[in-house]
Order: C-alpha cells, then sequence, then structure tokens
C-alpha cells in the first residue's frame, strides 16, 4: 500500500501526553501520512501546542476542535475523519506514544476487507510522570530497558512491545469483535464511510469503539490483529467517569440485537461542519 495514512489523533486538555505523542509521529520512519488532531473541546494551550508542532512534525498536522459539552470522542473522531485525506485511517489516543514503526506496521498489515486492532503497554503513574517532565524519548527504548521496567512494575507487560510475524494467526479471531480498542484502530476509509463511522450518540466513555467493531464485522470487514506489531505506550491517568457506562452497555446491546450496520443520524455529520470547525483551529 503507497496509499497516505491518516492518522486521527483524539485529545482533550492533555498537553504534556499530545507533546509525547507528537513527538513520537515525528520520528516515524514511515513518512506518507498526516496527523489530524480531534479535539473533544480543550482550551487554547492545546491549540497552542499543535501550532509548535506543525513546522516540525515533518508531516501535515492539522487540529479539529468542537466545543465540549461532555465527553464526545466518537462525534469528534467522525469530524477529524471528514477534514482528513487518507484512504486508511488510523486511531490513536493523545496519550498512547508510538513506536517508531508504528505507521510502518499499520500499513504493512492494511489488507483490503480488514480492520486492524493494535494493542497497549500499561505505563505506571511513576513512569508517566518520570517520562513526561524528563521529556524522555520512550518510545526509542530497547526490550532490556523495557524488561526492567517490567519488573520494577513500571508497566503492567511487555508483550504488545514484542514483534513477531504471526502471518495467518492474526486471523483467528476474525468475527470478534471483543476487546477492539479505539487508542489503536485501523480501518480503510471506504469500510468506515460505509458504516458512517462512529456511533456519535455514544456519550461518556465506553463502548463507542465495540459498536464500530461489531457493524463494521456486520458489514462484511473482518478483525486482523495487530498485537506483536503496532503496540503503543500507553500513557497513566485517572479514570474517566464510567457514569455513562450502563447506558452504553445498553445502546451496545441494541446494535447487536438490532442486526443495524450503519450509525445513526447524528454520525459523520456534513463536510460544511467539519470544514467550520478545521477552519477556527487551524
Amino acid at each position: 500500500m503507497s496509499d497516505l495514512i491518516s492518522i486521527v489523533v483524539t485529545t482533550y486538555e492533555r498537553e504534556d501526553a499530545l507533546d509525547a505523542v507528537l513527538r513520537s509521529l515525528a520520528g516515524q520512519t514511515d513518512r506518507d501520512f498526516e496527523v489530524v488532531v480531534a479535539d473533544d473541546g480543550s482550551g487554547p494551550r492545546t491549540s497552542e501546542l499543535i501550532e509548535r508542532w506543525k513546522p516540525r512534525i515533518g508531516v501535515p498536522l492539522s487540529h479539529v476542535w468542537q466545543e465540549k459539552r461532555g465527553f464526545r470522542a466518537g462525534e469528534i473522531r467522525n469530524q477529524a475523519l471528514l477534514a482528513s485525506h487518507g484512504g486508511y485511517c488510523v486511531f490513536l489516543d493523545g496519550d498512547c506514544i508510538a513506536r517508531p514503526d508504528f505507521v510502518a506496521s499499520h500499513r504493512r498489515l492494511a489488507e483490503p476487507g480488514w480492520f486492524v486492532c493494535g494493542n497497549r503497554v500499561l505505563l505506571s503513574p511513576e513512569l508517566t510522570a518520570t517520562v513526561l517532565s524528563g521529556g524522555l524519548e520512550a518510545e526509542t527504548w530497547g526490550y532490556c530497558r523495557w524488561l526492567a521496567q517490567r519488573f520494577g512494575g513500571g508497566v503492567n507487560r511487555m508483550a504488545p512491545l514484542l514483534r513477531l510475524k504471526l502471518g495467518p494467526l492474526r486471523k483467528l479471531r476474525a468475527r470478534s469483535w471483543k476487546a477492539a480498542r479505539s487508542c489503536n484502530f485501523a480501518a480503510w476509509r471506504t469500510d468506515l464511510d460505509r458504516v458512517r463511522g462512529f456511533d456519535a450518540s455514544f456519550t461518556g466513555w465506553g463502548r463507542e469503539d465495540s459498536d464500530l467493531a461489531l457493524r463494521m464485522l456486520r458489514s462484511g470487514v473482518a478483525r486482523k490483529d495487530g498485537e506483536f506489531a503496532t503496540g503503543v505506550l500507553h500513557l497513566w491517568h485517572p479514570k474517566a467517569s464510567r457514569a455513562q457506562l450502563a447506558e452504553n452497555d445498553r445502546k451496545l446491546d441494541e446494535t447487536a440485537a438490532s442486526g443495524r450496520m450503519q450509525a445513526g443520524a447524528m454520525s459523520l455529520s456534513s463536510e460544511t461542519d467539519a470544514a467550520a470547525n478545521l477552519a477556527t483551529r487551524t
């Protein structure tokens, strides 16, 4: 695949983490990509940070913003999709640092008729603080350093940091939507368009990514595992409120029972709205 890849980075009021993520994207070995920051209502410091990165990240960087009205990650990701240009789209959270081969690995795994679910390593609060306060390029650390962190409690596991050629084993869970996380998720734009992207009626933390994966499976697109290839470094943060989780579980159950393939009418808003949001922050 030689087409442009769009990396959609979701953020809200976490400039230190976003700075580390943008730095990691600036160091990618594969340079044929763009970055669209999907901002769920941050203040001006996030915009200022992105402006500082534009001349030095080395790839196109844009900023799509929406007014803060609760947790609306699905909706802002849709807006970022409309403002992006790549034929293949990779979703990355703004607190997940990408290792240098992240884009190259996703490009290698991209295959028509499949979406890719990656995984992550969770950093401890102490290691997260050390990495961010010291500006440490954790994405470049080797296995020995990570192994020392594992024994010292700095990370929860090592498996996502390993690189293995799994071949057909990546397709063993082809029909499973469970544990699909939008913090490290990739799909073809045409497939996302077919299901109308994320369902923006999901608000608050949780299940919008499961809903997307379920509907994509229903549309005929299968799951491919990105484990042992695309693992990211998830910086610690306090847990988001689960106040909406029960309602989101209900919506997910409804999707499963209904046989519905497309997201609701609130999803993938008009290109005019996306352009307006983009114009206010670039």
